[in-house]
């Protein structure tokens, strides 16, 4: 997980939902299929330095983290485990610019190559998923938004089908987890305490979120991305049976 998840919520919704000031994702459609490379909401937080408290904004990011230096694409980078959070890939977006990723529900997979059965994972409404962002300058030399979901150990119904899923938020977590001050100081023994007690944080809400998840099987049509039609409602429809 996650390589797949639904978003089906417009702008002015994710607005109202995480009391976020109007940003920019006015492009933004309904997905039931956002795939990796795809742009999607995130909700996230900025300090202007003209004013005394931080800005929370909904903006569309891309989903696909810069590459390591020197080393060859293999592929999107989408997630990034819990474990590794406080290493050096990923410690200064954990540190400096975590974010909010929306979604009604994800997907995994069981079966063989070629008969693969597709599993819609959600709860009982909108989920907020821990995530991370960055500013990237791409090939272009044009700088955009991306972002990453968050996964850990699987503690919902996605444990029967996949060991992995997305790390999950509490309401009363979100202010918490979007402060943009920066956890990392200039003592480093402070640092390393401010980035688990982070990590506990998230492990305590994610698991307890966990327990209101569920599964079912949707059409095997899901699999194949190119020829989906995202923007089609019944993608996440149980499978007649």
């Amino acid at each position: 997980m996650c390589g797949r998840f639904a978003m089906n919520e417009d702008v002015d919704d994710l607005i109202q939902e995480f009391v976020a000031a109007g940003g920019r994702a006015n492009d933004w459609r309904p997905s039931y299929s956002v795939a990796p490379t795809d742009s999607a909401p995130i909700v996230r937080e900025y300090q202007p330095t003209d004013a005394d408290e931080p800005t929370r904004e909904v903006t569309l990011a891309k989903w696909d983290w810069p590459q390591p230096t020197g080393q060859p694409r293999r592929g999107p980078i989408i997630n990034a485990r819990i474990e590794k959070l406080d290493q050096r890939f990923w410690v200064g977006a954990f540190s400096n610019a975590r974010c909010i990723v929306p979604m009604l529900g994800y997907y995994e997979w069981t079966g063989e190559k070629g008969a693969k059965q597709p599993h819609f994972i959600h709860g009982d409404g909108l989920l907020a998923a821990a995530g991370v962002s960055w500013a990237s300058k791409d090939a272009d030399g044009e700088w955009s938004r991306v972002f990453a979901v968050i996964t850990r150990e699987a503690r919902d119904a996605s444990g029967e089908v996949h060991d992995r899923m997305p790390a999950f938020l509490e309401p009363d977590t979100w202010s918490t987890w979007l402060n943009p001050q920066s956890i990392t100081t200039e003592n480093p023994a402070e640092s390393a305490a401010k980035r688990t007690a982070l990590m506990e944080l998230l492990d305590r809400t994610s698991t307890a979120v966990a327990g209101t998840m569920r599964t079912r099987l949707v059409d095997r049509r899901v699999n194949s991305v190119r020829a989906i039609d995202p923007q089609d409602a019944t993608l996440i429809n149980p499978l007649a049976g």
